[in-house]
C-alpha cells in the first residue's frame, strides 16, 4: 500500500533514505543531510520503526502457517502413498 506523503516523498524513498543514513549520530545531522525538519526526521523514523515492527509480526504469523501446511501437506502425502499400497495389493 503505497502512499504519498506531504512531503513528496513515497514509504520506500523515506525508509531507504533512513536506513542510508543511520549512521548519522544526531538528528539535526541527519536532517541538514536531507534537507527537511528533525520533526520530519522524527516522524519518518516512528513511521518506519512501526511499519517494521508490523511486518515481523506478520512475518511470524506467515511462518507459523507455513508449518501447518507443511504438516498437512506431509500427512496428505501419507494417507497418498498408504491408498496406493493398499490398491496395489500389497499389504
Amino acid at each position: 500500500m503505497e502512499r504519498k506523503m506531504l512531503s513528496g516523498f513515497s514509504d520506500e524513498h523515506i525508509a531507504r533514505m533512513l536506513k542510508e543514513h543511520r549512521g548519522a549520530s544526531e538528528v539535526a545531522d541527519l536532517a541538514a543531510c536531507l534537507g527537511i525538519t528533525e520533526d520530519t526526521v522524527r516522524r519518518w523514523q516512528s513511521e518506519v520503526n512501526e511499519e517494521e515492527a508490523t511486518l515481523e509480526v506478520r512475518l511470524r504469523q506467515l511462518e507459523g502457517e507455513n508449518v501447518i501446511l507443511k504438516r498437512l501437506l506431509a500427512e496428505a502425502e501419507l494417507d497418498k502413498a498408504a491408498l496406493k499400497e493398499v490398491l496395489r495389493g500389497n499389504w
